[in-house]
Parts: structure tokens; sequence; C-alpha cells
């Protein structure tokens, strides 16, 4: 499902015109994105949480040049989905 399906799929179940559907849409997904780039996580009871988690320095092989390289420790989005979530889908 993309974007425009979730969009389209909004507006018909709620009447609500798709243009405003799209604002508010982009709005939630910005709103996230800019808390997880504060470290803030964002927590969304029944649905899940979207999460940053901190990956550790590593070391990596590059292939081609059979080198290694090391991976400095960085932080990536994550999402857990809540229990009544995945219950919902273990039950499908």
């Amino acid at each position: 499902m993309t974007k425009a399906d979730i969009v389209n799929e909004i507006a018909k179940n709620t009447g609500i015109d798709k243009g405003t559907v799209l604002m508010a849409v982009d709005a939630f997904m910005e709103t996230i994105k800019d808390s997880l780039a504060k470290e803030d996580n964002v927590y969304l009871r029944g649905f899940g949480s979207f999460i940053v988690k901190k990956r550790a320095q590593k070391t990596a092989r590059n292939i081609s040049k059979n080198t290694a390289i090391i991976v400095p420790e960085h932080y990536v989005p994550a999402f857990k989905p809540a229990k009544s979530f995945t219950e919902v889908l273990k039950n499908k």
C-alpha cells in the first residue's frame, strides 16, 4: 500500500476531500520524522512505537577490495508494533 492508497482509503472512509487528507498524512509523517531526529520516541497506543535505536561500532568488509572498514556507531529508526497489533496479525 502506498501513501496515495492510504490517502484514498481515508478519504473514502471519512468523506474528507483528498487534499485535506494528504496534508494531514504529510504533517503526521513529518512530525514523526522530526521527533525521531530529536531522538524522541513516538508512542501510538494500540498501534506501535517509532523508536530510535543505537547501532554499535562494527567492522565490515568491502568484498570487492578485500579490505576491512569500520562502521561508526550510529542511530537508526525502527518500528515496534503494539501487542494488540501483533495479535491481530497472528490470528489472520
